[in-house]
């Protein structure tokens, strides 16, 4: 059967290269023709015709059919539509518009055939006596993909469709690939990504994606614009991919006989603008992050940061909620946006919530009232909510409202006043120290944006990144600190092991010690060994070499030699 279908799709694509080849012959090589004069897109023509229409019969009644037998009304049906035809014949809209030909129907002297362009779609009437005897027999043998220019008036159908009646037919490109059949159209996800030019062909809500992407992208230049921000471009090519965490892709710079780093984020270098005195800034650009791939993760994407001296983030909130509701009102033409069947209404004020009232509401939890880190573990043990020993309250926290929260948070709403634990670029709250002026928006369960006062204490900054050194630390030391006081290790596999599942089952890219076959790495050759490495949907995705000292590599070396021994004896027990 696929053999056979395969046969079938090789002859279709003959077919298709021997017309080519006939119209080349005769002298119509559609590949040789440069330019097209294009005047309207589908859509523009039909709204102009609506518009001229209105205007030509504003003074003619509808039509009355009350009392006609059927015959009757089917009559003053077809008379009333020669009248308004008639009337707007007499002053026709001459339109050119190109695109690819996506239906086709033949019927002897004239045809009907679908057009589509940006704007969507236009049905065209095709007669052998408008365009003539030779084009006419040219477009009889046109195929489902070709690209066609063609002049000609609008016109509205007896079924009511507003059409073009061409007058000229130019085939601009032979199609000599097969489109994906009509009903079915093109619905596999791997190939809609990893084909995406025949996906906007064939699916127009992936084309109305790119082109509000685009329409957005201009209407933030414009908002921002009028705030009186600068836009700045800084540089994609760093020694230190700082201001995010994720792992870089990493190159080299011959000219300076550097290794470099693609940016990872945008924030450093807009930072720096704003030391030097640039008040207002953001930037529009792509970042790179070296981790997994789906269809909602991307090695590459477009982010955009801005950066405002002398506010705080009560100003930042103003600015993007005006944001979003100035960009709904451009792009989408209204505040009020349907995704999946929910009404999201942007024109409301959006609601504002502190991370812990969000708890208290979601989740009858008052972490006010919590004392401390000791307090915080044993809720999150009550309530089933796994954290890691080095957590403190402010982790607990963002826990629950991870597992609680984020899921209800529909309508634009604003989380304010993190715990500083989880914000240590942060200003704190004069009010409560132990929280800072940072905050979240949520819409449809997503967030958006992340935004907080920026910390400009130097000595505070200080303080808090030691903090997370010495935790950082903490947690390296702790893997030592079993194995000294329970002399053994097997109490972490039941944990680890559950590391190793998570980042294969969600295709994290995480860096994880693990077990796995050395064949040259770190000097070693067929012994399995736990080294750090990056674990992926596809399990091993890179071993990380670190660089041993001597002594280390010593040790290292008569450990895979015990375990080379140790599996040897194995088999002859």
């Amino acid at each position: 059967m696929a053999e056979q279908k395969k046969q079938d799709v090789n002859q279709l694509l003959k077919v298709r290269r021997d017309k080519l080849a006939d119209l080349q012959a005769n002298g119509r090589d559609p590949f040789q023709i440069t330019k097209f004069d294009q005047t309207h897109h589908s859509l523009e023509v039909k709204n102009l015709y609506e518009a001229h229409e209105a205007e030509l019969l504003k003074d003619r009644k509808e039509l009355d059919v009350t009392g006609l037998d059927e015959e009757q009304a089917k009559e003053a049906q077809k008379k009333d539509y020669e009248e308004r035809r008639s009337i707007m014949d007499a002053s026709p809209i001459h339109v050119s518009i190109a695109g690819r030909m996506m239906f086709k129907r033949v019927m002897g002297k004239a045809s009907f055939c679908n057009i589509q362009d940006l704007q969507g779609n236009i049905q065209v009437y095709v007669a052998r006596d408008a365009i003539g005897t030779d084009s006419y027999a040219d477009f009889k043998k046109s195929d489902i993909g070709d690209i066609f220019g063609l002049e000609g008036f609008a016109f509205r159908t007896r079924t009511g469709e507003i059409s073009i009646h061409a007058e000229k037919m130019t085939l601009l490109s032979k199609s000599l690939q097969i489109l994906p059949e009509k009903f079915h159209g093109l619905t596999d996800t791997d190939t809609r990504y990893r084909q995406r030019y025949v996906d906007l062909i064939m699916n127009q809500d992936s084309k109305n994606v790119f082109i509000k992407r685009s329409q957005i992208l201009k209407e933030i230049r414009n908002f921002l614009a009028g705030r009186d921000f600068m836009e700045v471009e800084t540089p994609m090519l760093v020694s230190n991919a700082g201001g995010a965490a994720a792992r870089p892709f990493e190159t080299h710079y011959n000219a300076l006989n550097e290794d470099v780093k693609l940016r990872i984020s945008l924030e450093l270098y807009l930072k720096r603008l704003i030391v030097g005195g640039l008040e207002r800034v953001y930037e529009i650009g792509r970042v790179f992050r070296n981790e997994g791939v789906d269809t909602r993760h991307n090695p590459e994407f477009t982010l955009m940061e801005l950066y405002q001296a002398y506010t705080d983030y009560e100003g930042m909130m103003e600015l993007t909620e005006s944001m979003f509701r100035y960009l709904a009102e451009k792009v989408c033409g209204s505040t009020k946006i349907s995704y999946n069947g929910i009404e999201i209404d942007l024109g409301k004020p959006f609601a504002r919530l502190t991370m812990n009232d969000a708890i208290k509401k979601y989740a009858g939890i008052d972490f006010d009232e919590v004392a401390d880190d000791e307090a915080a573990k044993k809720l999150a043990d009550e309530h089933h909510i796994e954290y890691e020993d080095r957590h403190k309250k402010g982790d607990i926290i963002n826990l629950f409202f991870e597992e609680y929260c984020e899921k209800e948070l529909i309508q634009p709403t604003f989380i304010m006043d993190h715990p500083i634990e989880i914000s240590p670029l942060t200003k704190k709250k004069p009010s409560d120290p132990n929280k800072v002026e940072r905050f979240e928006l949520f819409i449809n369960t997503w967030e958006m944006c992340n935004a907080y006062s920026e910390l400009n204490d130097p000595i505070d900054q200080r303080e808090r990144f030691k903090a997370q050194d010495a935790l950082a630390d903490a947690g390296r030391e702790g893997g030592w600190t079993i194995l000294r006081g329970k002399q053994c290790t097997e109490f972490g596999i039941g944990a680890s092991a559950a590391e190793v599942v998570r980042a294969i089952f969600y295709n994290e890219n995480r860096v994880l010690s693990v077990s796995v076959l050395l064949d040259g790495k770190y000097g070693q050759h067929d012994v399995y060994a736990s080294v750090p490495a990056i674990v992926g949907r596809d399990g091993i995705a890179e071993i990380i070499e670190l660089h041993l000292t001597p002594e280390e590599q010593e040790k290292f070396n008569a450990s895979c030699k015990t375990m080379s021994e140790n599996y040897q004896l194995s088999l002859t027990l």
